[in-house]
């Protein structure tokens, strides 16, 4: 299989357009963009959940330091910069001396990371983003992991230790594109698109993920506690994290399958005892249909409520239980270039009254090459907790322009 997968990569990458790729991986392999990911980034087709299970350990034409003891390292240092820009508008009542969405938001960045990551050794790998923003409530270590990655009887298994400030206990090993993890979904747009990011998951975490995968299926048991600032504050790693999913070729669609649980207790930073309580079930397909790529993703995901007299929810405040189901669609409209995007959610955000929490999102990418994408989101909100008008409104407008180099 991993032959096989070798020879695809390199065939995408023979019939590939002349542009660059994403620079913190490309670097160390040598891969256009088009052999790890489905149609932009960041989502994985069947060659990137490959790279990636193995834990970013794989090299192409770039030169190794080898030595004894294990030494195996790219002869460069694998950088780049990753950055978004968003222009955003919202459609609430402006208010006098105040600036919000409301007025139309220019942020730039919303996001300024640097990535350094790939090979350490042959079973070592590792993903740093630093965050170069100035905001004094942003941690400099935004995500951090470090996989120890082996073949055992044609599956790779290892164990992963992980700090994220924004993307949850997921970022540990997770390999669909359905918004299971914050980073890993194909719109900006990540509430409406993903009934997981919706209920809340994309929590600040750190812990220890003991994994397993291959072509079929891939697995994930987590130990882990919500993350502080540094090392204050930081509880034991007494809360559990379960993902599994089944990841089979169907003819020409790559799909996958999965469940995700959140169990156990935890402490805070600010030293609340919580509950981690939740569950996801998500499933995805990714082909194409007359000669356009197609990707369809369904997720549904349950935060229990809070109940009075016992520990909180660390994902839902709120007495009843807060739900979504989500249907979201990409088609590749100028293959290559141009894409169609799509998402329906159907939610309730846990409220007594005011509950019901719905989301119709239209809109497109444009690569301009394949590492610098330009994304347009429009968002339209209904049903009761919209009954009376939110200070931003119901609608909201999202222009991206995503890049790295």
């Amino acid at each position: 299989m991993r032959k096989i997968i070798l020879v695809v990569a390199l065939a995408a990458i023979a019939i590939a357009p002349n542009a660059s790729a994403v620079p913190g991986f490309a670097r160390q392999t040598g891969f256009a963009c088009i052999a790890c990911h489905f149609q932009s980034f960041p989502a994985l087709n069947e060659m990137g959940r490959f790279f990636k299970a193995g834990g970013y350990t794989m090299m192409g034409i770039q030169h190794k330091f080898e030595g004894a003891e294990g030494l195996s390292l790219p002869e460069t240092l694998n950088a780049s910069i990753v950055t978004k820009i968003r222009y955003q508008k919202s459609n609430g009542a402006k208010v006098f001396g105040t600036h919000s969405t409301n007025d139309g938001e220019l942020q730039f960045p919303d996001e300024l990371l640097l990535m350094v990551g790939g090979r350490v050794s042959d079973n070592i790998g590792a993903q740093l983003e630093l965050n170069l923003q100035s905001k004094n409530s942003d941690p400099v270590v935004k995500n951090f992991k470090i996989p120890f990655i082996y073949d055992v009887s044609g599956i790779k298994a290892g164990v992963i230790p992980f700090t994220t400030a924004t993307q949850g206990v997921a970022y540990g090993f997770e390999l669909l594109n359905t918004g299971a993890v914050r980073g890993s979904r194909i719109m900006e747009a990540r509430k409406s698109f993903s009934a997981q990011q919706y209920i809340g998951t994309a929590s600040a975490a750190e812990g220890v993920a003991v994994v397993a995968s291959n072509s079929m299926f891939f697995a994930n048991i987590s130990k882990w506690s919500p993350r502080g600032v540094g090392a204050a504050n930081t509880g034991s790693p007494t809360a559990t994290y379960f993902r599994l999913a089944a990841t089979p070729k169907i003819g020409i669609w790559d799909t996958g399958v999965g469940v995700q649980s959140w169990s156990g207790k935890a402490t805070t930073p600010a030293l609340t005892a919580t509950d981690t309580k939740a569950y996801a079930v998500d499933a995805q397909a990714q082909g194409e249909v007359a000669d356009m790529p197609l990707g369809i993703y369904l997720t549904h995901a349950n935060a229990s409520g809070s109940k009075a007299g016992v520990n909180p929810n660390l994902f839902n405040d709120q007495v009843n239980a807060k739900t979504a189901t989500t249907i979201a669609g990409q088609l590749g409209v100028v293959p290559g270039r141009a894409t169609l995007l799509m998402a329906y959610r159907k939610g309730d955000n846990g409220k007594v009254t005011g509950n019901r929490d719905n989301s119709l999102m239209v809109g497109g990418t444009y690569l301009i090459v394949q590492n610098v994408q330009l994304q347009l989101n429009h968002e339209k909100y209904s049903g009761s907790a919209y009954d009376v008008a939110p200070a931003d409104g119901d609608q909201l407008t999202t222009l991206m322009l995503f890049g790295s180099f």
